[in-house]
C-alpha cells in the first residue's frame, strides 16, 4: 500500500528573497519611463525650490533707505533667541545669590481698538509675562543667564538659556499674597528656590552655565512678550496678532550675599528698531524708594519660533512626491495591465515576499533618487534665501541631517504607499488619484488656511501626511506663547511620530495587499 505525502509549499530563504529583490531593481532600471519619472521627480524638487528661493527677497527699512536685515541674535545653544527686558541689577564677584520678594505683578495690554484711531488698553498680564531675579553673564543680549520668576499664568518657573524652563507652584502674586525668590550661585551651578513665607524654601531646579565668568550682573528684571489675538481667517483658518502690553513687577525685602559691588544700575536690554531720535520704542523703567523696587518691562526673553524655517525651500516636494506616486503605481499596475501579474507571483511561491521584494526596491530606488535631490534644494535653497537678504533661523547640524534624511525617508514611504494602493486597486489612474488625496491633499488643505486650525491639526494627526511633521526644524516650546498652527509651520506631532504615522499607514496598505494577492488569484 502506498501514500501520498502532502505536498507542501516551497520553503524560500535569504537567498531567494535576494533574488527576488534583484529581480525587482533589474525589472525597474530596465524600463526606461519609469526610471526617467524617478529623475524628474528628483530634478522637479531641486529646480522647483531653488526657483522659489531666487524669487524670495528682504530688506529692512532704515526710513526712506531699504538695508539687509540683520542677523538673529544667536542664543548659547546657537537658536534665534529674544533677549528683551528691564534689568535692575549690580555686579556679582565669585559665589552668592540674591533673594527678594515679588509682591505684585501688574501690567497693561493693548487690546484691538474699538473705536478707529483711539488706542484701546487694560489693565492686566499676559499669560507669559515675567518677573523676578535673574543671574546673567553681562548686559550683552544673548548672553547666558539664569532666573526665578512669577509668571502672568504658569505659576513660578526656573528658566535658563532660553529654551529650559522648569515649573515651580502655581498661582498668582497680588497684594496678599507675595511670593519669595531666591536665586544662587556656586561655580557654574546656579539653584533656584521659592517660598510662601520667606522661612521655608522649596527647590525649583539647578542650571549649569558652563564658563561662567567670576564676575557676573545679579538683580531684578521684568519683561512682557505681548499679547497674542487668534481670530478666524475668510477662507476658514486661523490669523494672529501680537500687540503691545508690558508688566510691573514689585519687589521689597531684597537681600544680595556674596561679593557685590557697585550701585543699582538700570538697563533697558532692548533688541529692534530705535526711534528716529535713537530712543527705544516703548521703553522700560524702574523706581526705587528705600527697599522698595518697582520694575517694568517690554519684551521677552525666549527662543525665537517666527521668521523663515530653514526648510522653507522644501514647499517643492509636493510636485516631485506626485511623480513618485506615478511611477510607484506604475510599477505594480503595468504587470496587471500586460498581463504579467502571473510570472511575477511564479518568481516567489510566497506572495508576500514577492510584494515585499517590489516594496523593498522601490523604496530604495526612491530613496536613492530623493536624498540627494532633498539635501541640494535644503542647503542650496538656503542660501539663495540668505543672499536675498532673508534671515534664516538657525538650526543644528543633527537638526538639519533629521530634516533631510526624514524627507528622503517620506519619500520612500510615500512611493511604498502608492505601490501598496496599485497592487489593491490594480488600476493605474484610481490608484494615483487614491494616493494624492490621502497624501497630498490633506496636507495642502491643512497648511493653506483652508481649514480651522482644530480640523488641520486633525487632517495631520490621522493621515499619511503626518510624515511631512519630519521636516519642522523649529520645536513648540510650552514656554513660549505663539500662534502653533499648521498654517505658521508647527505640525501637531513630534517630527519621529509623524514620520511613523505615515510608516503605519503604509505597513496597513502593504498588508491589505498581501492579503488581496493570497485570497485572489492575478
Amino acid at each position: 500500500m502506498s501514500t501520498i505525502a502532502p505536498r507542501s509549499e516551497p520553503r524560500t530563504g535569504r537567498g531567494d528573497f535576494g533574488r527576488l529583490l534583484r529581480a525587482e531593481w533589474t525589472k525597474f532600471r530596465t524600463v526606461r519611463g519609469w526610471v526617467v519619472t524617478m529623475t524628474a521627480a528628483a530634478l522637479v524638487t531641486v529646480l522647483l525650490g531653488l526657483l522659489s528661493a531666487s524669487g524670495e527677497h528682504s530688506s529692512c527699512g532704515a526710513g526712506p533707505v531699504e538695508t539687509a536685515c540683520p542677523p538673529p541674535l544667536l542664543g548659547p545653544g546657537g537658536e534665534a533667541v529674544d533677549d528683551s527686558f528691564f534689568f535692575v541689577h549690580r555686579s556679582l564677584a565669585g559665589d552668592g545669590g540674591i533673594t527678594a520678594r515679588l509682591t505684585s505683578l501688574t501690567g497693561v495690554i493693548r487690546k484691538p481698538d474699538v473705536i478707529p484711531g483711539q488706542r484701546n488698553t487694560v489693565a492686566g498680564v499676559v499669560p507669559w509675562a515675567k518677573a523676578g531675579i535673574m543671574i546673567k553673564e553681562s548686559t550683552r543680549r544673548g548672553s547666558p543667564y539664569a532666573a526665578v520668576m512669577m509668571t502672568g499664568e504658569h505659576g513660578v518657573r526656573m528658566q535658563h538659556d532660553f529654551t529650559h524652563d522648569v515649573a515651580g507652584r502655581p498661582g498668582g502674586v497680588s497684594g496678599q499674597s507675595a511670593r519669595w525668590l531666591r536665586l544662587t550661585r556656586s561655580g557654574d551651578t546656579l539653584m533656584g528656590y521659592e517660598s510662601a513665607d520667606g522661612t521655608n524654601w522649596t527647590h525649583i531646579g539647578t542650571s549649569s552655565l558652563a564658563g561662567l565668568p567670576a564676575t557676573v550682573q545679579v538683580g531684578l528684571f521684568a519683561a512682557s512678550p505681548g499679547d497674542l489675538t487668534v481670530t478666524q481667517g475668510d477662507l476658514g483658518g486661523s490669523v494672529a496678532a501680537v500687540r503691545f502690553s508690558e508688566t510691573t513687577g514689585e519687589f521689597d525685602q531684597v537681600k544680595l550675599e556674596g561679593e557685590v559691588s557697585g550701585a543699582w544700575r538700570d538697563d533697558d536690554i532692548r533688541g529692534g528698531p530705535l526711534g528716529p531720535d535713537g530712543s527705544v520704542h516703548h521703553p522700560g523703567r524702574a523706581a526705587r524708594s528705600g527697599g522698595t523696587f518697582s520694575v517694568t518691562g517690554v519684551g521677552d526673553i525666549a527662543p525665537v519660533i517666527e521668521g523663515p524655517f530653514a526648510e522653507r525651500p522644501l514647499g517643492s516636494v509636493l510636485t516631485g512626491l506626485i511623480l513618485v506616486i506615478v511611477v510607484a503605481v506604475m510599477f505594480i499596475t503595468a504587470e496587471y495591465r500586460h498581463g504579467l501579474i502571473r510570472v511575477t507571483l511564479l518568481a516567489g511561491p510566497r506572495r508576500g515576499r514577492t510584494l515585499a521584494a517590489k516594496a523593498l526596491a522601490l523604496g530604495l530606488v526612491t530613496f536613492a533618487a530623493a536624498l540627494p535631490a532633498v539635501a541640494i534644494t535644503f542647503t542650496a535653497g538656503g542660501r539663495i534665501l540668505r543672499a536675498n537678504g532673508n534671515v534664516i533661523l538657525p538650526v543644528p547640524v543633527l537638526t538639519q541631517v533629521r530634516v533631510v534624511a526624514g524627507m528622503a525617508v517620506v519619500f520612500a514611504l510615500v512611493a511604498v504607499l502608492a505601490l501598496a494602493l496599485g497592487a489593491l486597486l490594480r488600476r493605474g489612474v484610481a490608484a494615483v488619484i487614491t494616493a494624492v488625496a490621502v497624501i497630498v491633499v490633506p496636507l495642502v488643505l491643512a497648511t493653506t488656511s483652508i481649514l480651522p486650525d482644530s480640523a488641520a491639526r486633525w487632517l495631520l494627526r490621522v493621515t499619511p501626511a503626518a510624515g511631512f511633521a519630519v521636516q519642522q526644524s523649529i520645536p513648540e516650546y510650552a514656554h513660549v506663547l505663539g500662534h502653533y498652527a499648521p498654517t505658521a509651520g508647527f505640525y501637531p506631532l513630534p517630527p519621529w511620530a509623524g514620520l511613523t504615522v505615515l510608516a503605519a499607514h503604509t505597513a496597513l496598505a502593504l498588508g491589505a495587499a498581501v492579503l488581496r494577492l493570497r485570497r485572489r488569484d492575478a
